[in-house]
């Protein structure tokens, strides 16, 4: 018995791992399978390119299909329109002819496709129009006009499958990468503390920094499909914009305070400095899982109150270090780190209580009291 509740365990937590692909593939599945059930009963000549067209424009969250379905329709429909003008004009009879005709009609719309990505499905098209006429007899016009309509029927059935079964917003993706990324900047914490502490020539700080910096460029390209949504009137949710921004600017703050701790601090410095430091960047790891927790599971982030505290006790111990005029006999760049590093607390302080503000803003649900279901959506994406 006890075997099996290990297993249950176990395989609920290998499918909340993959609940956002698994609800990918269910969507796929049920829009092939419909767009093929729907090709049938309008007797349309080729579903395969149907079928195909929904599996192509089904994507991970509503937004990023929208923007699938346009393109693809953009692509096919100007694919259609020209290659079915060539067809109709130019004679394909020989295979000389056809090949020329290929040549007409696809080297403009690659040009096309390669200047904009809208029209990256309107060289297949063309394709698609030229040579099926060879195998159903079909004319170049009759081809592009059931390409068309084969399109049009798997990119809306695709379309409301993702709108339907299982919806994926963007907007949750985008408060799960901006979680993401949180956690990797308190991971950061305690490498740079060390690195104040003593000097490390392994330290692991580079790499985690190239990991927050690949999590931006992932949020960048998710937030384009949560604006997608929204000016399609998909998504009620705020703007996560100032999410980003409050988010990139927690990231400039730890690039700086990984520039302070590139060399340790002097042992004098270290000695008044080392535990308020440890308390400061403690507590804004704690903050930031807080505020981690509270984007994922839409419950209010931890109150302010420790980070407040921990700034105050480091600004009195450097008010002390300067009283005692401790700096005087220390190397003109290593009083501008110690400088920089105190400027940073405060940067980041504030920074901190703005993301609590705009995580409190997006939370959505009763209030705090969910922390079971937060530190379950935290081992989830941490």
């Amino acid at each position: 018995m006890e075997a099996f509740t290990r297993a249950r365990i176990w395989l609920l937590a290998r499918l909340a791992e993959w609940r956002v692909q698994l609800r990918l593939s269910l969507r796929i599945t049920v829009a092939a399978a419909l767009t093929y059930a729907i090709s049938q009963m309008l007797h349309l000549p080729w579903a395969l390119w149907a079928v195909l067209t929904a599996v192509i424009v089904t994507q991970m969250s509503v937004g990023k299909s929208l923007i699938a379905t346009i393109d693809y329709m953009i692509g096919t429909l100007g694919g259609g329109i020209y290659s079915g003008i060539v067809g109709l004009i130019l004679p394909h009879d020989t295979n000389l002819e056809i090949a020329l005709t290929l040549a007409v009609a696809v080297g403009p719309l690659s040009l096309l496709a390669s200047s904009n990505s809208r029209f990256a499905a309107a060289p297949f098209t063309a394709v698609m129009v030229l040579l099926l006429p060879t195998v159903t007899h079909a004319t170049p016009l009759q081809s592009a006009f059931y390409r068309v309509i084969e399109v049009a029927v798997g990119c809306m059935t695709a379309l409301a499958v993702s709108l339907l079964v299982l919806p994926q917003r963007a907007h949750s993706l985008v408060y799960d990468a901006a979680a993401k990324i949180l956690i990797r900047m308190a991971d950061l914490l305690p490498v740079l503390l060390a690195d104040l502490k003593t000097s490390r020539p392994d330290t692991p700080a580079q790499k985690l920094q190239s990991n927050v910096g690949e999590g931006f460029r992932k949020l960048a390209a998710i937030n384009i499909e949560a604006a997608r949504e929204r000016s399609a009137y998909l998504n009620s949710d705020p703007d996560p914009q100032p999410l980003i921004d409050v988010t990139l600017r927690l990231r400039h703050d730890i690039i700086l305070l990984g520039r302070a701790a590139v060399e340790p601090l002097p042992p004098l410095i270290l000695e008044r400095l080392e535990v308020p430091i440890e308390q400061f960047c403690l507590a804004a790891r704690e903050f930031l899982i807080s505020c981690a927790a509270a984007l994922t599971a839409r419950i209010e982030p931890a109150p302010l109150d420790a980070l407040d505290q921990a700034l105050a006790d480091f600004d009195a111990a450097f008010a002390g270090i300067r009283r005692d005029r401790l700096l005087q006999n220390v190397a003109t760049d290593t009083v501008e780190r110690i400088f920089a590093l105190g400027f940073c607390f405060e940067q980041m302080h504030a920074d901190l209580a703005v993301l609590g503000t705009t995580a409190d803003k997006i939370k959505r649900g009763p209030g705090p009291t969910d922390t079971k279901k937060a530190d379950a959506k935290l081992e989830e994406i941490a």
